[in-house]
């Protein structure tokens, strides 16, 4: 499996528009057959014009992902309402997914 992680910076007065900015490119990949994951989320605390994604792909799956015509139209989405160059990190892992955490088990 793929993980990637993204942090964007969105310039302060467009970060109110960065979801709608995203939705098409979103659903295109939530869409494709080798994306396991794809979710966006905004810190808790701290800068509310910063966005963070976490992406999952299937080994192949990720190829097709940065291949396919959407990715090419998501970065052109984003790329005006970025204040700066997105932050990364992307890992091959042995997982398959989300598994439980030992430490907190849930009896359901």
């Amino acid at each position: 499996m793929i993980l990637i992680n993204l942090k964007f910076t969105v310039k302060p007065e467009l970060a109110d528009q960065w979801m709608d900015a995203v939705a098409k490119y979103t659903a295109d990949v939530r869409s494709e057959e080798g994306n396991m994951f794809f979710e966006w989320y905004q810190p808790v605390e701290g800068e509310k014009n910063e966005y963070f994604l976490l992406e999952g792909f299937t080994d192949e799956g990720a190829k097709a992902h940065v291949e396919s015509p959407h990715f090419q139209e998501g970065i052109d989405a984003m790329k005006p309402l970025l204040a700066k160059t997105p932050q990364i990190i992307s890992e091959q892992i042995s997982a398959d997914g989300f598994g439980p955490m030992g430490e907190i088990q849930i009896d359901e």
